[in-house]
């Protein structure tokens, strides 16, 4: 297999606010659990820094814990609080930045999801520290898990996430991401399955991305104007793979609008294909995926994100075990070459090869490892 002649595209840099990163190529984030006590050690250090090395351009970490007791509920995924974590974190960050790459922590609350999409391949975990909550205490709809948030509550998670995006601007972090995707806290809010709620959190589209609005807010307030804040989301939930929010380009910008406003810098759009049109049917005229409607809506960047160069999607190869091959990447260089999307994460198949885009560069689609679950667990 030949290199595409579109294929330098994923090898230009862009510059988001202060931090200018080498490539398009996005480590995507990945629970790994292999931080026990909830701090990062060297062999995590040492994993980020080898796909630094590879190529990558930016690394947004693994899901990391806001300080706020609900938050977790894994003692192996890593905290982003507590001198013990910070300290990991910020090795983790020297390391990576000595290989030339950026790095982002992704700031994580379960909320009320029962439990974290990584237990079902790892085995059973202890249980949440403290009940859960959520917007509706709802895990997933119609299925009460936890307790409500009052209005305390809101202003206590929010104020955590910020504390934890100022630790990562003190330190020298590239950036943060806020997870909002999945099913998890932020996106229970964004879900009019789990928010039930008729005060100023839920209702309509708009209230319903208030909760995320007011931290980005609150993180651009005690941080820097041009320090980068990005947010993912998506459609699918770990509690419904098939769920859909929003149904139409409109219903999508209504919701993206007081985000943008909030001051998100860019979008990471979460597909478990990358090459599927976000409204098919009575908008099949565009093939446009969810990065590519999110871009042309609002005028943000955005990261695509989904089974690139694997031939089965995560629901497949992972949960039901089956191994995966290597498949050529020509559709993603087309829909980059018209300005769908700006950046490109990549999963699965850098937990196999931390070289791919250095593989992907040179057109060596021959020496790429496939994708396994023995990859699961260790950190190669």
């Amino acid at each position: 297999m030949t290199q595409h002649p579109s294929a330098e595209l994923l090898f230009r840099p862009i510059t988001l606010g202060r931090t200018t990163v080498p490539n398009r190529i996005v480590m995507a984030p990945m629970t790994r659990g292999m931080s026990p006590g909830g701090v990062p050690g060297p062999d995590v250090a040492a994993y980020y820094r080898r796909r630094a090395e590879g190529g990558v351009g930016l690394i947004i970490t693994e899901g990391t814990w806001i300080p706020q007791a609900n938050a977790s509920n894994d003692p192996g995924v890593p905290d982003f609080f507590g001198e013990a974590a910070l300290a990991g974190w910020a090795e983790v960050l020297r390391q990576v930045h000595a290989a030339g790459g950026t790095i982002m922590p992704q700031l994580w609350h379960i909320g009320a999801a029962p439990k974290s999409d990584v237990a079902e391949i790892y085995g059973d975990r202890p249980d949440a520290i403290g009940l859960p909550i959520g917007p509706s205490a709802l895990g997933a709809p119609g299925q009460p898990n936890g307790r409500a948030m009052t209005q305390r509550d809101i202003d206590e998670v929010s104020e955590a996430y910020v504390r934890a995006a100022v630790s990562a601007f003190e330190l020298g972090f590239d950036g943060i991401e806020l997870h909002g995707a999945h099913g998890y806290l932020i996106d229970q809010f964004f879900w009019d399955g789990t928010n039930l709620r008729d005060d100023a959190y839920g209702g309509d589209t708009k209230r319903r991305s208030r909760f995320a609005a007011d931290i980005i807010r609150g993180v651009r307030a005690a941080t820097a104007p041009d320090f980068p804040i990005l947010l993912r989301f998506s459609q699918w939930k770990i509690q419904d793979y098939n769920a859909k929010v929003w149904h139409t380009p409109q219903e999508l910008e209504a919701f993206l609008t007081p985000l943008v406003d909030a001051g998100v810098d860019m979008f990471h759009c979460s597909q478990r294909r990358f090459w599927t049109p976000e409204f098919p049917g009575e908008f099949a005229e565009s093939d446009r995926n969810l990065a590519g409607w999110t871009k042309l809506l609002t005028g943000k960047p955005t990261i695509t994100v989904g089974s690139v160069s694997l031939d089965l999607d995560m629901t497949v190869s992972v949960y039901e075990n089956r191994p995966t091959a290597i498949t050529g990447i020509d559709e993603l260089y087309e829909r980059m070459a018209r300005g769908e999307f700006d950046m490109v994460a990549v999963g699965r198949a850098l937990l196999a090869d931390a070289a791919w885009p250095d593989k992907v560069r040179r057109g060596a689609w021959g020496e790429l490892r496939p994708y396994d679950n023995t990859m699961l667990a260790t950190l190669g």
